[in-house]
């Protein structure tokens, strides 16, 4: 049996006053106020538009192109990511090494800079590098080809999934690892059999955010490896190529498509957050 007072205490809650109220609602009011906006906004586009701008994308052969490129390189890029954010988010949740917070801070970086500087970036070291050409002519092109399509997309939106990932197995007690280890396991095994199906759910959301920020990304494409249609233009691309030449309700339904893909990810994220917590 409990005793009385902690039990009053655990359901015992403030009394939220007038003041607290409005409080609340002026809270409230914010939310509602950027909600709305955004809301407003996309509704003006759909009504902007008709069934055949949506039609004429479907039909286009370019944009269909452009839409299957999309898909099977964002899904490469997902793959890839979460092989470097699941081992990296790991490392930098349970080491600490010296310059760490270098390390971690550099990983951060494609978050904050814009992705037109990592096309730059990727343009003068594979063609103005020694090592750079040397992988160019000898290993893999990536330039003008669709694996550089891959590697911006990766290189744009990998640290979403490792700070993801890190940030779920900060939230995983080390003991149920350690618990793990005295009972036989090794450290990879404590890994495997405890910390990895733990953070699944966190690793889920790393996925889907690396997904996410990959679909969307167009500057370093379009200096890196170009925006040829049926070649290496994607979805972003094709939508500038169809903005350029003035066709803008094509560009705008191709545009909400992607919005749509977009949103269904999210609501995934905040699913999937929502059942972890």
């Amino acid at each position: 049996m409990s005793h009385p007072l902690l039990s009053e205490t655990r359901t015992a809650s403030p009394v939220i006053g007038i003041r607290g109220r409005l409080f609340a609602a002026s809270m409230l009011g914010f939310v509602a106020l950027f909600v709305v906006g955004l809301v407003g906004l996309f509704a003006a586009d759909i009504s902007y538009l008709d069934a055949d701008a949506f039609s004429r994308v479907l039909r286009s052969e370019d944009f269909r192109s452009a839409i299957w490129l999309s898909i099977w390189t964002t899904v490469v890029t997902t793959a890839i990511g979460l092989l470097f954010a699941i081992p990296m988010g790991y490392a930098l949740s349970r080491y600490r090494f010296p310059g760490h917070a270098l390390v971690d801070s550099i990983i951060d970086l494609p978050i904050i800079l814009p992705p037109l500087v990592l096309g730059l970036s990727l343009l003068v070291f594979f063609f103005q590098t020694f090592v750079g050409r040397w992988i160019h002519s000898n290993v893999i092109e990536f330039a003008l080809q669709p694996q550089g399509i891959v590697l911006c997309q990766f290189l744009v939106s990998a640290s979403f999934g490792i700070r993801a990932i890190k940030l779920t197995f900060d939230g995983i007690d080390p003991r149920f690892e350690h618990v793990a280890m005295t009972l036989g396991c090794t450290r990879g095994g404590a890994f495997f059999r405890v910390a990895l199906p733990m953070a699944r759910r966190g690793i889920v959301v790393g996925g889907i955010l690396i997904w996410t920020r990959a679909v969307g990304i167009y500057a370093p494409l379009q200096i890196f490896v170009g925006d040829v249609p049926g070649e290496t233009a994607v979805l972003p691309t094709a939508i500038f190529l169809e903005t350029s030449t003035g066709d803008i309700e094509v560009a705008l339904a191709a545009a909400l498509l992607m919005l749509a893909m977009a949103t269904v990810a999210l609501v995934i994220v905040r699913v999937v957050g929502l059942a972890q917590r």
